[in-house]
């Protein structure tokens, strides 16, 4: 069973979920026996998978997604989404639309890292297309990243999300997250 701690937090919400055990998290998949790194994720005409190569399409995707994410971040170049790739503590997943093409329609990055206490896992960056929102693209994007974050021997996965992203934070609640009061700090180079 999960553990969860109840907190809250100021402007940004910070989620927390716990996990216990890999059985805790009930997203399918599909380990391809070929590549360890790879996950695919398979519902109806949209399967999750994680990215190991760099394509005109997924740049054009970012293009497109992180925009409707943050109106004040620029999209990633292809250099910057090969650096998210190759790090050995990223692991950025997509959703792919193949009724369509296999136009990606939504994202999430997990980043995992090993502290002296134990392995921290976060979710970052986590955008659906605005016209495939509402259909479980987002709770399955979560649920994969989740999954890999138990495997990775993470206890607790955090994320922040805006009081504002109303939808967003239903879901990150369906899912088990709780909403955790502490103090975030930020420094910014100027």
């Amino acid at each position: 069973m999960l553990n969860h701690t109840a907190l809250t937090l100021p402007k940004r919400l910070l989620y927390n979920i716990a996990i216990s055990t890999d059985a805790d998290i009930k997203a399918p998949y599909i380990q391809l026996e070929d590549d360890k790194r790879k996950e695919l994720y398979i519902k109806g005409s949209v399967e999750i998978i994680e990215v190991t190569q760099i394509s005109d399409d997924l740049v054009s995707a970012f293009g497109r997604l992180i925009p409707q994410l943050s109106s004040s971040s620029l999209p990633p170049t292809e250099v910057e989404l090969k650096e998210i790739i190759s790090s050995p503590s990223t692991v950025l997943f997509v959703a792919k639309e193949n009724s369509r093409n296999g136009e990606i329609v939504g994202t999430l990055v997990l980043v995992l890292s090993r502290i002296p206490t134990r392995v921290r896992a976060w979710i970052e960056d986590v955008v659906v297309d605005s016209e495939y929102r509402g259909n479980g693209i987002g709770e399955e994007l979560n649920q994969v990243a989740l999954r890999r974050a138990a495997r990775a021997g993470a206890r607790t996965v955090d994320l922040t999300s805006s009081p504002s992203r109303k939808d967003a934070n239903r879901l990150y609640s369906k899912l088990g997250f709780i909403k955790r009061e502490t103090n975030v700090y930020r420094y910014e180079f100027k």
